[in-house]
């Protein structure tokens, strides 16, 4: 299994990402990420576009429990 990301690296993910480095952020195998995602069962919503998966960013960091508007101002409270 690949290493997982850094804070800075997951701060740094474009809004959406694959399935792949969702899962390297969850600390999963790729064979099981896509097998959650398959059945419904991932840890955070996954989007099905076209033939693959994309999870929004923002559910994947609060899964993991960051909250942006703790980390910078440039995320003001909603």
């Amino acid at each position: 299994m690949s290493k997982g990301l850094t804070l800075t690296e997951l701060l740094a993910l474009p809004l959406m990402v694959d399935v792949s480095t969702a899962a390297r952020a969850l600390g999963l195998s790729r064979s099981t990420a896509y097998e959650l995602a398959r059945r419904g069962e991932f840890p955070c919503r996954v989007l099905h576009v076209g033939s693959s998966y994309r999870v929004p960013t923002a559910e994947l960091l609060r899964v993991l429990g960051i909250d942006l508007r703790e980390l910078s101002p440039r995320f003001p409270a909603a």
